[in-house]
């Protein structure tokens, strides 16, 4: 497929360390081979309160400068990854410019939001911290139902303290209540594991990480190894059975109570449930999870609206706020003042998902370049340190091959896509994900790419199949209906990066294809969008 010109263009582009001369270098180079002029987003107050005069105020304070505001496409292409894990494509960016409203970030924003793979997508997302990725044990967990059922509250806008009051305290059959599978993720042996349940509580809907609570008083923080314990006992009277999840106080002749080993006397010891802040806030009537998930829910509970928070931030920038994204400091912690506004924003909205996304994605550091010009190295790190620069990520998994899929063609796979399209899309990214190697649960983590995952890329057989000349891929429509050979170079560049090529990048690629025949175009077309989707720059969020 790849001719030995292509290959030259290749070590142009692709190699990680070279494609920064280019490709990557260019993300906010403004000297572009434009159609038109782009437009300034108008930004709402909603999107400016909070976020922005806080950043300001920061940036002021530190001496920083902020970068300028990126490309309205490169927006758009951060967007697209956070909110349906694929880049825009070429029909979505043609409607996108083609808006002349002063706020069709915002418009095209709501659009996305209400799309259904932003349901299903971000269903997915949040279902990792919840009920981890593993499917097993199979038959008493459906983590597909949990999924599924966590999209349909999405597309309907469902509260999101509504929603974890759901996964929380939902019993019933993991086939007919699917939010039940958050307990039944956690049996193991046939035994459901109260101490993965409690971790996985506070460190899903409070932010922070108590694990090691379970044997010992936390060493950093105010946890205690009693209040562990305390919160473990409120799945202490939870059990699975052919009934499904229940809550009762007995099994048979036997009590059900959440149990310790008393370390001196070395009998069994029963523990009562109990909350380490808050205790006002604890409903007396009620089965135990239902006390417990009305008491993580209060809207008086702060750690409840800053974790989601937190964890939404991560979700659009790739990067928490703070990080680790579930090792939270307590609230009124320095650290933590825009977490503290904008959690109690969140919780004033009514706990609406939509208007968070929203308002961090209209917002000046979603907004801000990758690039600081001018900065010296200390410069640049003082500013992502500040979220004065948008920054630079790697991409998952499934949003490099969301964004493969998408760029092999130039009309949108949404729900509209006839069936075919789409079942391929879903096949091809559960392959591709195992093969890539997925992130876990721990997916907002700093992590490095692979030589194997770069050969998958270059090498591997969906590349080929994606990128070769067809009548309905990207290369083959691109070749066939384009004319122009400069417009040729500057579609292929909106297809896989969702910008247009420098002046620089620009010439470089018409060498490539200008005065070829139409079939020689074809295999140069496809040469074009292979080097571009194995640059660096495609496989990062920028």
């Amino acid at each position: 497929m790849r001719s030995a010109k292509a290959q030259s263009w290749f070590a142009i582009l692709a190699l990680a360390g070279a494609s920064a001369g280019i490709v990557a270098a260019a993300v906010t180079v403004d000297d572009t081979i434009a159609v038109r002029a782009e437009k300034q987003v108008s930004v709402g107050p909603a999107a400016q309160s909070e976020i922005d005069r806080h950043f300001e105020e920061a940036w002021q304070a530190n001496q920083v400068s902020p970068a300028e505001l990126a490309d309205d496409l490169i927006v758009l292409r951060r967007a697209s990854l956070a909110l349906h894990g694929t880049v825009p494509s070429l029909e979505e960016i043609r409607i996108y410019e083609a808006d002349e409203r002063p706020d069709r970030l915002r418009i095209r924003i709501r659009a996305m939001l209400d799309d259904s793979r932003f349901a299903d997508y971000f269903a997915e997302r949040l279902a990792r911290p919840w009920v981890g990725v593993s499917t097993d044990p199979f038959l008493i967990y459906r983590r597909d139902r949990f999924t599924r059922w966590l999209a349909k509250e999405l597309r309907e806008n469902r509260p999101y303290d509504a929603i974890a009051r759901a996964v929380l305290s939902t019993d019933g059959l993991w086939t007919s209540e699917p939010a039940a599978n958050f307990v039944t993720s956690a049996v193991a042996n046939d035994d459901l594991d109260e101490n993965v349940l409690t971790a996985r509580t506070v460190r899903g809907f409070l932010g922070q990480r108590i694990d090691c609570a379970q044997c010992h008083d936390h060493p950093f923080a105010n946890w205690k190894q009693t209040e562990f314990q305390g919160l473990a006992a409120f799945f202490g009277q939870s059990a699975v059975s052919f009934q499904g999840v229940v809550d009762q106080p007995r099994m048979f002749e036997n009590a059900l109570e959440y149990k310790i080993e008393n370390p001196e006397t070395k009998a069994e010891q029963v523990i009562a449930p109990g909350v380490p802040f808050l205790k006002e806030c604890l409903p007396v009537d009620g089965s135990r999870r239902d006390r417990l998930a009305a008491w993580i829910t209060d809207p008086r509970n702060e750690r409840f609206s800053r974790a989601a928070v937190n964890r939404v931030w991560g979700l659009m920038f790739g990067r928490p706020y703070i990080a680790p994204v579930d090792d939270l400091p307590d609230p009124g912690d320095v650290s933590t003042v825009l977490l503290d506004r904008l959690g109690a924003a969140f919780r004033d909205s009514g706990y609406d998902l939509r208007w968070l996304i929203e308002t961090i994605i209209l917002s000046r550091p979603f907004r801000a370049s990758s690039s600081l010009d001018g900065a010296d190295d200390d410069e640049y790190q003082k500013a992502a340190e500040h979220w004065a620069v948008f920054p630079m990520t790697r991409l998952r998994p499934e949003q490099v091959i969301g964004a493969m899929i998408q760029a092999g063609r130039l009309q949108t796979i949404d729900q509209n896509s006839n069936l075919l399209a789409r079942s391929i899309r879903f096949f091809r990214e559960q392959d591709f994900v195992g093969e890539y190697g997925d992130v876990g649960e721990a997916e907002l983590d700093a992590r490095s790419g692979t030589v194997s995952q770069a050969l998958l890329r270059m090498n591997g057989k969906l590349t080929r199949e994606l990128f070769e000349a067809g009548p309905f891929s990207a290369a083959g429509r691109l070749a066939n209906l384009t004319e122009n050979d400069s417009r040729l170079v500057e579609l292929c560049f909106l297809v896989t990066l969702a910008r247009r090529p420098t002046r620089e990048e620009h010439q470089h690629f018409l060498t490539l294809v200008e005065g070829t025949q139409k079939e020689s175009q074809a295999r140069a077309t496809e040469d074009m969008l292979w080097s571009l989707v194995n640059s660096a720059e495609f496989s990062w969020n920028h």
